[in-house]
């Protein structure tokens, strides 16, 4: 009879620390491991980017002036894979610097709070081989 009434006094406390332990707050401020806590200070996500704005008030950015691109054309943005950014396809008609001409060229862009911050040239593999474009 004791040990049963030592095991059901043990089980309550269990019980009370538990639900104490339940009723703390999870927050930045909290002394618990950083996976247990939530982020208070986490920014709102960034909107959807006008690209067929930024793509034609940043042409300089995607493309060398001496290239003349012609026939520009944007697809939709998409969310980075890793970060916080968007990212784009844009293509054009291009000439190299002697005057020949290149054919159509395509550019992943990077944008970042409102600025294309990277572009580099993509190979036949890339996904902007299936995207939907519009001129800007």
């Amino acid at each position: 009879m004791r040990r049963a009434f030592i095991f059901i006094t043990f089980m309550a406390s269990i019980a009370i620390a538990a639900t104490m332990l339940a009723a703390c707050a999870a927050d930045s401020h909290a002394s618990l491991p950083s996976f247990l806590r939530t982020e208070a200070n986490e920014p709102p996500p960034e909107p959807a980017p006008d690209v067929k704005r930024m793509v034609r008030e940043q042409l300089g950015s995607v493309f060398v002036s001496t290239s003349y691109p012609r026939e520009v054309q944007v697809s939709r943005p998409l969310r980075e894979v890793r970060g916080s950014g968007w990212t784009a396809c844009v293509r054009a008609e291009v000439t190299s610097a002697t005057g020949t001409p290149l054919g159509v060229q395509t550019y992943r862009i990077t944008i970042s709070e409102g600025v294309i911050t990277d572009r580099k040239r993509v190979a036949s593999e890339d996904n902007c081989v299936s995207e939907t474009y519009e001129p800007i």
